[in-house]
């Protein structure tokens, strides 16, 4: 299977943090989410990623070529939106439009103008009175309006309201669609990676600690809920995570490996990466 993005034991130290051994792989015409708390590692990967910041050691592939070197050719194919505008804010998106022409040799302006008209942007306001969200909505349409096969998305989708995460959604939807289009896409809203992320990474002081296919990842865990006497009879190496409280024990478990009659509910995409980084592991 081809991959659009590719990390080989990529790691990155600071005095204070250590992104270690970072492994993962997104295929083409797939989405993968990237979560973690604040300060796990995600906006360092993504740095790493675009060679924003010099990696110690490891190997990163975009679109099957090595990011370190010669790479404006295959910038014309990667549009990236972090999680700060990036552009002078005494601009409107008419000035962006004839910058971003001069910029990218693939650049469409009837793609960018029919964004720009169904996000509702003032063509005469500047960047500086945009709101949060209209700065998210200006920069994902700049990133979908060049020949882009591998969309970047660093919290894209915060300040929007839920009408436009919605288009937003359908939008990336629509991008990935032709399977040669990929998003690598980091974000504190999970529910919009329920809904259209392939593959799940969570990252956790700066290492990963599952990468998975979604769905995979939805039925291979549960939360098991039962009395101390009944969990000190359950296998170990299956638990993921333990909570405790007044009415017992609940714990993530791989609940194909569980035997006998227990309550086992389904766990969610949050419920997993709780239990993976914030409970307790016995």
């Amino acid at each position: 299977m081809e991959h659009a993005l590719l990390l080989q034991n990529v790691s990155k130290t600071y005095e204070k943090f250590q992104l270690d051994n970072i492994n993962l792989e997104l295929p083409k015409g797939c989405i993968m989410g990237f979560v973690g708390e604040n300060g796990a590692g995600k906006s360092t990967t993504i740095k790493l990623i675009m060679d924003l910041i010099k990696r110690d050691s490891g190997e990163i592939q975009i679109l099957g070529q090595d990011n370190k070197g010669d790479i404006s050719q295959l910038k014309e194919h990667i549009g990236v939106v972090m999680d700060e505008c990036c552009f002078p804010e005494n601009m409107n998106w008419r000035h962006i439009k004839q910058v971003m022409k001069r910029l990218y040799k693939t650049w469409d302006e009837q793609k960018f103008c029919s964004l720009m008209e169904k996000f509702s942007l003032e063509e005469k306001k500047i960047v500086k009175e945009y709101s949060r969200g209209m700065k998210m909505k200006l920069s994902i349409a700049a990133a979908l309006s060049h020949d882009s096969k591998l969309l970047i998305l660093d919290e894209a989708t915060s300040g929007l309201d839920p009408v436009v995460r919605d288009e937003i959604l359908e939008l990336f939807l629509e991008f990935i669609q032709d399977e040669e289009h990929s998003i690598f896409m980091s974000t504190h809203i999970i529910s919009d990676l329920e809904r259209i992320s392939d593959y799940i990474a969570c990252i956790h002081k700066g290492r990963l600690v599952f990468v998975e296919q979604k769905d995979e990842l939805l039925s291979k865990y549960g939360i098991l809920k039962c009395g101390e006497e009944d969990f000190s009879k359950i296998d170990k190496s299956i638990v993921k995570g333990v909570k405790r409280n007044s009415f017992g024990i609940e714990a993530l478990v791989e609940k194909r490996k569980v035997h006998g009659n227990h309550v086992i509910d389904a766990a969610s995409i949050e419920e997993i990466m709780l239990y993976f980084i914030k409970e307790s592991k016995i």
